[in-house]
């Protein structure tokens, strides 16, 4: 099933609240092997989390699962550092789509922003939605 080129545009909910914890930042750097100390910088992949709910979110709203879904490409755009004790919510719009050899070519950029609505980074990903059967 191909994806409706009226998605170009569309802005979907945002996510729910993130409070960014020690913790969750400490998960993280462990899982991704990231060098990482409780008064250190977050890491600067951390918005994956949340860029990765949003994502889910997309998918879920416009019926797609996520096994057919490759991950091509993924850009950090950052306004501010985040920091633990940030609260966030990131918020999907579908940026570009086209389709190639039955396929989905997904542009999507992910707005973080802060408990007061300022944008702290944007990501930027490539989805390919595959195609007929696996």
């Amino acid at each position: 099933m191909s994806l409706d080129s009226t998605l170009v545009g569309r802005t979907f909910p945002a996510t729910p609240p993130y409070r960014v914890s020690h913790e969750k930042v400490t998960e993280f750097a462990r899982a991704t092997g990231t060098p990482y100390a409780a008064d250190g910088p977050v890491p600067a992949t951390f918005p994956i989390v949340l860029a990765f709910a949003a994502m889910n979110d997309f998918l879920d709203a416009v019926g797609v699962d996520l096994s057919r879904i490759v991950h091509g490409e993924q850009k950090f755009a950052y306004e501010r550092p985040i920091r633990t004790g940030d609260v966030l919510t990131t918020a999907l719009t579908v940026a570009s789509l086209r389709q190639i050899g039955g396929n989905d070519i997904i542009g999507t950029r992910s707005d973080v922003t802060d408990a007061d609505g300022a944008l702290v980074c944007s990501t930027s990903a490539v989805l390919v939605h595959r195609g007929g059967t696996a």
